[in-house]
């Protein structure tokens, strides 16, 4: 089973553009690698309904999500 990332990881694209990469990450399960999402950038988009939410990786390896 695979889930398809539209913005290609980037934080800077918006959700859903035609001119977005695709590809394609690896889910165990209910399970995503981190190091999958966060490949080529520390940040990521979240579209969930009509709110965008912002995951970022942060220096120390945290996790942060904010609306």
């Amino acid at each position: 089973m695979s889930a398809t990332s539209g913005d290609g990881g980037s934080a800077a694209g918006s959700a859903g553009s035609p001119s977005a990469a695709t590809r394609t990450l690896t889910m165990r399960g209910s399970r995503i690698d981190s190091r999958e999402l966060f490949a080529a950038e520390r940040e990521i988009i979240i579209a969930h309904g009509e709110d965008s939410y912002r995951l970022r990786l942060t220096s120390q390896n945290k996790l942060i999500l904010t609306k």
